[in-house]
């Protein structure tokens, strides 16, 4: 096909659920604008717990830490423009600010991955080589890993989105989808490059996606048969109390998006409103989930949070007496 009326696009128009009937455009924002101050809200008091409470400052709570970043980050970058599409009909986005929350969109997902990475090989270590594992896994060497995920990950990000640059775009510049992302807005280009900068696209979703979720899948079924070897019940709990969050953490972020990839590459053809719902809610439940999990679900925090309770009541009383 030969494209007559290539334009320069000076702008993308985000529609969100195409399907959406108008008289729930409140109701969708106001859901958005509740999912956006969980995720800052919440995680933003997960990253407070742990600089403060110097009980934390241990690998697998820095682990959390930078997991919580992600998540506050990925909820700034992508719900407010969404969020006013819905609030005010605001469709428009900028060429430059479209292409920059692409590029924050996929840095943000393969640092999530990564650092689910970490989390899993911190839990086998702790699990398989538990005399090691002090020596191992250190404060300096956990802070080590995870900056290298943020730095090496938005270098290589930076990468695909100049490529993705290199693309003629035509006369189309309607994005169906909540955000900008590489397929939403690479599908509007043109020219006899475009299979070659989506081939090189996918092939870096795919390493993000699978070489991580490989490694943790081993490292958890690893840690399943080193529980099952265990013949105590009280130390087989503990252990299982442990890494149960965490296993639930990754399912939560890598079940949908295997389900969607699963079914577009073995020909399952999914409706454009069911595929933007899937997106959403994988790019945006665990994000609401996490800090939940995080300040119910791990022992070491619960019992901070309550100490720090316990310290305010007591405070109170005292002060009150005086």
């Amino acid at each position: 096909m030969i494209f007559t009326n290539i334009t320069a696009i000076k702008y993308f128009i985000i529609t969100g659920f195409p399907a959406l009937p108008p008289e729930y455009y409140g109701a969708v924002s106001v859901l958005l604008f509740l999912i956006f101050l969980a995720i800052v809200l919440g995680n933003a008091f997960t990253t407070a717990v742990i600089m403060y409470e110097r009980t934390l400052h241990k690998p697998t709570y820095l682990i959390f830490f930078h997991l919580a970043l992600t998540d506050i980050t990925f909820g700034i970058v992508t719900l407010p423009k969404i969020i006013a599409r819905y609030w005010w009909n605001d469709m428009i986005s900028s060429f430059g600010a479209c292409f920059t929350q692409m590029y924050f969109v996929h840095s943000l997902g393969a640092i999530h991955s990564l650092i689910l990475l970490i989390m899993a090989l911190d839990r086998f270590v702790a699990i398989w080589f538990p005399f090691q594992y002090p020596i191992v896994i250190t404060n300096k060497a956990v802070s080590i890993a995870c900056t290298l995920c943020w730095v090496l990950t938005f270098i290589r990000m930076l990468g695909i989105v100049l490529h993705a640059l290199t693309l003629p775009y035509c006369n189309l510049n309607v994005i169906a989808q909540c955000y900008c992302d590489h397929i939403s807005i690479t599908q509007l280009g043109c020219g006899t490059n475009l299979a070659y900068v989506t081939a090189v696209a996918l092939g870096n979703a795919m390493v993000s996606l699978l070489v991580p979720l490989t490694c943790i899948i081993l490292s958890y079924f690893s840690i399943i048969i080193a529980i099952l070897k265990i013949s105590q019940n009280e130390s087989r709990y503990k252990v299982l109390s442990t890494c149960a969050p965490q296993i639930f953490i990754a399912c939560l972020y890598y079940v949908p998006r295997c389900f969607v990839y699963l079914a577009h590459n073995l020909g399952f053809s999914l409706r454009n409103d069911a595929r933007i719902v899937i997106t959403m809610i994988y790019s945006l439940i665990p994000a609401v989930v996490n800090p939940i999990i995080y300040c119910f679900k791990t022992k070491d925090i619960k019992e901070a949070l309550m100490r720090r309770f316990k310290n305010r009541k007591v405070s109170i009383a005292k002060n009150s007496i005086k």
